[in-house]
């Protein structure tokens, strides 16, 4: 019951639906990518980004300094059939961008 509330917890906030449609369609993106393309103050999108992955959508790479977001492999049925209904929403999502303002 807790994976199914987490997951479920995790969707039901357009940003973090923008942001898993956003890394669905341009793969990983580094932190500040995300916070350049969002607009969005690093603390605000950390929130995001901790509660899509204990809902188990995305992962995290550190490389160097910088970390990486993107969506997890190996899904099982439940959560990919979730993305496959966010791949075809009808949502504008920002356009992917490599300025970093950290």
């Amino acid at each position: 019951m807790d994976d199914f509330l987490k997951i479920h917890g995790a969707l039901y906030d357009e940003t973090r639906v923008k942001i898993l449609k956003f890394l669905l369609l341009s793969g990983a993106a580094c932190v500040c990518e995300l916070q350049a393309s969002f607009n969005m103050i690093q603390s605000r999108l950390s929130r995001h980004l901790k509660i899509l992955k204990e809902a188990g959508f995305v992962e995290s790479t550190r490389k160097g300094k910088w970390c990486y977001y993107s969506i997890k492999e190996n899904l099982d049925s439940y959560r990919a059939c979730e993305l496959d209904q966010i791949k075809i929403l009808d949502i504008e999502i920002p356009k992917p961008t490599k300025e970093c303002s950290i």
